[in-house]
C-alpha cells in the first residue's frame, strides 16, 4: 500500500519536527508597543493558566526549558516570542501568550491583561493562526468562547485557529472520541486535535499543520 503524495509545500512530519527544534527565544514583551514589528508569520498560542500551554510548546520544539511555566499560575504577564528558522534565518515566529482564568491574580491584573491579549489577537497584522489549549476534563471553558469570539472575525477572514484537547493520555478512547466531538462543535470551523506530551499524541500533526499554516503560498 502506497501513501498519496504530501501537498505541494508540505513537508514531512519528521521535517518539520526538525523546523520545530530549531525554536530559540526572541524577546519577551509586557504590552503591545514592545513587539517588534514584523511582518513574518506568527502563531500563538492561548488558553487558561493549567492547560498544558508551556508543556505543549516545549514538547513541539523537542526543548525542556523553551517555554517557562512559572510556579505561581497566571502570574506571567508578558507575550513571549519564539523564532523559528535555520541559523541567521527566521521564518516564523511563535507567540507565548500567558494563561488566563487563574483566580488568585488580582482582578485588575486579569482585565489589563486580558486587553493586551485582546488587542493583539484583533490587531496583529502578521499573525497567521491561533493554537488555544483546553484541558478536554473542563472542555471549553467561558473565557475559552469569549476568546473565539474575540478571534471569530479574523477566522472568518482566513486566520487558522486549531483546538488541542492536552493531557489527552488522561482519557480512556471513548472518552477522547466524546471530547472531540463536543470540541468541533465549539470551534466554529477551526480544527480540533488531542495532544499529549507524554504519549507524543498529536505532536507531528500539529507541527506538520504549524508548517503549513506559515509557508503558504497565499496566506
Amino acid at each position: 500500500m502506497t501513501s498519496s503524495p504530501a501537498p505541494a509545500g508540505a513537508r514531512t512530519a519528521a521535517q518539520a519536527l526538525a523546523w520545530m527544534h530549531t525554536a530559540r527565544f526572541l524577546t519577551t514583551a509586557p504590552t503591545l508597543e514592545f513587539l517588534p514589528e514584523s511582518a513574518i508569520p506568527e502563531v500563538a498560542f492561548v488558553g487558561r493558566s493549567n492547560a498544558g500551554k508551556s508543556t505543549c510548546i516545549n514538547t513541539l520544539a523537542q526543548q525542556k526549558r523553551l517555554a517557562f511555566a512559572s510556579k505561581t499560575p497566571g502570574r506571567t504577564q508578558s507575550i513571549n516570542l519564539f523564532s523559528l528558522g535555520k541559523q541567521g534565518i527566521t521564518d516564523a515566529v511563535l507567540a507565548d501568550l500567558p494563561g488566563y482564568g487563574y483566580a488568585a491574580v488580582p482582578k485588575q491584573d486579569k482585565a489589563r491583561w486580558q486587553q493586551v491579549m485582546a488587542n493583539y489577537l484583533v490587531t496583529r497584522p502578521n499573525l497567521r493562526g491561533v493554537v488555544l489549549l483546553v484541558d478536554p476534563r473542563q472542555g471549553v471553558t467561558e473565557l475559552d468562547e469569549i476568546l473565539l469570539e474575540v478571534i471569530r472575525p479574523r477566522v472568518e477572514q482566513g486566520l487558522k485557529f486549531l483546538v488541542l484537547l492536552t493531557k489527552a493520555d488522561k482519557l480512556t478512547r471513548s472518552e477522547g472520541a466524546k471530547a472531540l466531538s463536543i470540541a468541533r462543535l465549539q470551534a466554529g470551523g477551526g480544527e480540533v486535535k488531542l495532544f499529549s506530551a507524554l504519549r507524543k499524541q498529536g505532536v507531528e500533526e500539529t507541527a506538520l499543520l504549524l508548517w503549513n499554516w506559515t509557508h503558504a503560498e497565499n496566506p
